[in-house]
């Protein structure tokens, strides 16, 4: 099986990059480097179009986007069990990862890009600061799934192992931390991102991307 990743650090591309780890794939890691444009050279744009990460190549096959490289993989070692079998359980898990796809991922773009939105400076501040005020709002629902899977047995979001909706809270924590939100604030949700973390598997991902978990800063007072 020949399979090729193309991830940038920190970016959503960690969900599959992590699937390949647990799953104990062998696979080519490609880095794409977001901070240098590489998304957008000619050599990236042959192989997704879009310039967006992920990108996975199966043998002379591209698959983009987060929930197709999930399912994907998923069938492709379907032994881990990482999307659930029984019918109502699996729409649960795509219901919740288009969820974190459709609405918590963009959220963040708005707030990390909103010059993908307009060109207008004051418009841009405008709509990041719209954004940074729903996201809090988005980590405390994200932080009920996890209270809601605790309490129905549950140790992972997606069942009984660690999986793709797992790191995929892990990456909009670590979002979130980036724009200024203390994921310290929502304990129960920060406590399972860390063991997530601690996962061998996803700490090999962590470690290839060389990622630091928590990005927060607080504010500086201002001197007298």
């Amino acid at each position: 099986m020949t399979l090729k990743l193309y991830y940038a650090s920190g970016a959503c591309s960690f969900v599959p990059h992590s699937m390949l780890e647990l799953a104990g794939a062998t696979f080519e890691p490609m880095l794409v480097k977001l901070h240098k444009n590489e998304q957008n050279s000619p050599e990236y744009r042959a192989i997704n179009p879009r310039g967006q990460v992920p990108a996975l190549v199966h043998e002379g096959q591209v698959i983009t986007q987060i929930l197709a490289l999930v399912t994907y993989i998923d069938g492709l070692f379907p032994e881990n069990a990482f999307i659930p079998r029984e019918p109502l359980a699996r729409a649960r898990f795509v219901e919740a990862l288009a969820w974190m796809n459709n609405t918590v991922h963009p959220t963040f773009t708005h707030i990390f890009m909103p010059h993908k939105f307009t060109d207008d400076e004051a418009a841009q501040k405008a709509i990041q600061a719209h954004a940074r005020a729903q996201y809090p709002a988005l980590l405390d629902e994200l932080q009920e799934r996890v209270r809601a899977a605790h309490a129905g047995g549950q140790d992972w979001l997606g069942g009984a192992h660690c999986g793709p909706l797992d790191t995929y809270a892990l990456t909009l924590t670590r979002w979130g931390s980036l724009a200024g939100i203390d994921p310290a604030q929502r304990a129960l949700l920060w406590t399972h991102v860390q063991r997530t973390a601690q996962v061998p598997a996803v700490a090999r991902a962590i470690e290839r991307e060389r990622l630091q978990l928590n990005l927060y800063r607080p504010a500086t007072e201002s001197a007298p």
